[in-house]
């Protein structure tokens, strides 16, 4: 495993493998930055998405699979957000300050500077050495949010796409057959959210798939297997009917 502060590899990223992202896998807080929140805060899906790093270290334990990973949290820096947007380092989130993260355009541009830049370069430079068949951007949702309880999330799996849908069509219908209720462009549309993808995918027409997993199907050991085996399985499949 290759890491620095604002990302982790997993594995060995290989010309026409698959390479998984989850921009959002760790709740790690740097020691030196005071977000000024409940701690108990770390462990809830404001935090991280709950799931995605096992998932992606089981399937990066293949042959010609990796897994780049964001290696601190979404509170710190939003890794899926572009670089001007408010959200990249959050003032709230899902009805909690952030009180850490109101500074002044010196302390955002140090911010941006530490985490987000190093992620996305380094990113960019593992895909522009090894082409990957596919990227599987893997992301995980909780299965209801604080500020909106009386919005029903039913689907087991959503898949997100921007422009380029290549991918999602292809795999709908196959994460429908392991009779998953699958979301297409649910709970959220990647029209509106698909930074990371739009920036090292689509911009470059490299083929991707956006995968989000409903947190307590992966929020323990067993679910986290099934789902490593599933998604090894079906990122295959759409990759070689994309070549």
């Amino acid at each position: 495993m290759k890491s620095e502060e604002a990302w982790r590899l997993v594995g060995e990223a290989r010309a026409g493998g698959i390479l998984i992202v989850s921009d959002h896998a760790s709740n790690r807080v740097p020691a030196d930055v005071e977000l000024g929140i409940d701690p108990a805060l770390l462990g809830q899906h404001v935090a991280l998405d709950i799931g995605v790093a096992e998932v992606g270290e089981r399937m990066a334990a293949q042959p010609g699979v990796a897994a780049f990973q964001g290696n601190v949290s979404r509170l710190v820096c939003d890794f899926n957000r572009e670089e001007d947007a408010p959200g990249v380092i959050p003032h709230a989130s899902d009805g909690h300050e952030i009180p850490g993260n109101l500074f002044d355009i010196a302390g955002r541009e140090a911010r941006l500077a530490r985490f987000f830049r190093p992620y996305h370069d380094a990113l960019a430079e593992i895909l522009q050495a090894s082409e990957p068949a596919l990227i599987l951007s893997l992301h995980s949702f909780t299965p209801s949010l604080t500020t909106r309880p009386e919005e029903h999330r039913p689907w087991h799996c959503g898949v997100l796409y921007n422009a380029d849908e290549r991918g999602a069509r292809i795999a709908i219908p196959l994460l429908e057959a392991e009779g998953l209720t699958v979301g297409d462009q649910q709970p959220y549309s990647g029209r509106l959210l698909n930074a990371t993808m739009n920036r090292h995918a689509e911009a470059h027409g490299r083929p991707y798939l956006g995968v989000e997993v409903r947190q307590d199907q992966i929020g323990d050991a067993s679910g986290q297997t099934l789902w490593a085996e599933r998604l090894s399985r079906i990122a295959n499949e759409v990759a070689s009917a994309l070549r």
